[in-house]
């Protein structure tokens, strides 16, 4: 029997996500055991009488390139690839990896191949998001190996990624709606300030952000969402973080990362585990070195660490910061072929200041 719960998820993505509309091409992809949640967004979109397109993908095949294509063969861009970031209206991508560690074997250096090829295709999706000829959104379909990754069973992930989705809630759009009005008042408050200070343990940053612009991410783009978001200006990041969880990505665990800055740019990076990676990464372009983006966690219904960054990025009372490309709708300039999310947790004793003012202390909101 099919899980009714799949209807409520697909139906709050289509209808209030991305908004699918009669005559819009939507791209749904993702790995293929999200096969259930599939079946539900299908349905809803050809009720919307939009034009589904269908583009599973399967395991394996990714490392399977990146271990023993050619560089001709990383650099290759396929023309579906293009068509889910260049031509559809809508993508609503699935995350669905039966095993988180596949790419654990490929070098570093050829997953930067790959990732400088689509410079060009990631920009390209950046301008249509700002601009707003594409719509999209990502979720995450709870398997096995997510699970494992947050040791927890399946029954109780699952029912966490539910949680975190507000799912449960009687309306789910209206609950993403009630989270939408606080991140407004909080970014009302932000308006128009200068600078923003990070302090804790091990993290004493200052991060300018006049004339950048704050977005409430509230469950139109990530599901879940719960986040504030802006652009550091480029030239101007200075100081010390310590990032409190593993950067988890590509199939790697990257522990206790440090970075300091110097006039924007990361001057001395280092990692307990997985450095070569982090700095290999680093340099990939010259804009893996700035900051894109900064942002505050707003979901207090995530309180735990799962190694999965969709999830972990919007804990509460946290900090994150991207490395590399930044959303030019927050006003970032920064070009890169990366976008890597770091958390720092400030839950236990550290604090935002904002032109000198108090934002937040101890993970909770003062304003």
């Amino acid at each position: 029997m099919a899980d009714p719960r799949m209807t409520i998820w697909a139906r709050t993505l289509v209808d209030f996500s991305v908004r699918v509309q009669p005559g819009d091409r939507v791209a749904i992809t993702g790995g293929a055991a999200a096969e259930p949640l599939f079946r539900a967004i299908f349905q809803a979109v050809i009720e919307r009488g939009a034009f589904p397109v269908m583009v599973p993908v399967l395991p394996g095949f990714a490392p399977e390139l990146l271990m023993h294509g050619n560089d001709d063969q990383l650099q290759y861009i396929s023309p579906v690839e293009r068509f889910l970031r260049e031509e559809t209206d809508v993508l609503i991508t699935v995350m669905a990896d039966t095993n988180t560690k596949a790419m654990s074997a490929v070098q570093p250096g050829r997953q930067v191949v790959f990732q400088k090829a689509r410079t060009k295709l990631m920009e390209t999706f950046l301008r249509r998001s700002a601009e707003g000829s594409l719509r999209w959104v990502s979720t995450l379909f709870p398997t096995d190996a997510y699970a494992q990754d947050a040791d927890m069973s399946t029954a109780d992930f699952t029912d966490f990624v539910f949680a975190a989705c507000k799912l449960g809630e009687p309306d789910p759009a209206a609950a993403w709606l009630e989270l939408a009005a606080e991140q407004e008042r909080l970014i009302g408050w932000l308006a128009g300030k200068r600078r923003v200070h990070l302090r804790g343990r091990d993290t004493d940053l200052t991060l300018a952000v006049e004339g950048r612009t704050w977005i409430s991410a509230d469950g139109t783009m990530n599901f879940p969402d719960g986040e504030i978001f802006t652009a550091p200006v480029e030239d101007a990041v200075d100081g010390h973080v310590r990032f409190s969880y593993p950067v988890v990505t590509q199939g790697r665990e990257v522990h206790d990362v440090r970075l300091r800055f110097v006039g924007g740019r990361v001057v001395d990076a280092s990692a307990a585990k997985n450095e070569a990676f982090l700095i290999q990464t680093l340099d990939t372009d010259p804009g893996a070195r700035v900051l894109g983006e900064l942002a505050i966690g707003t979901n207090f219904n995530i309180n735990r660490f799962t190694k999965n960054i969709l999830f972990d990025e919007k804990i509460g009372g946290t900090v994150h910061m991207a490395v590399g490309a930044g959303y030019p709708e927050s006003g970032s300039i920064n070009t890169s072929a990366v976008h890597w999310d770091m958390i720092c947790d400030l839950r236990g004793g550290g604090g935002i200041d904002v032109d000198g003012e108090p934002f937040l202390r101890d993970g909770k909101f003062v304003v």
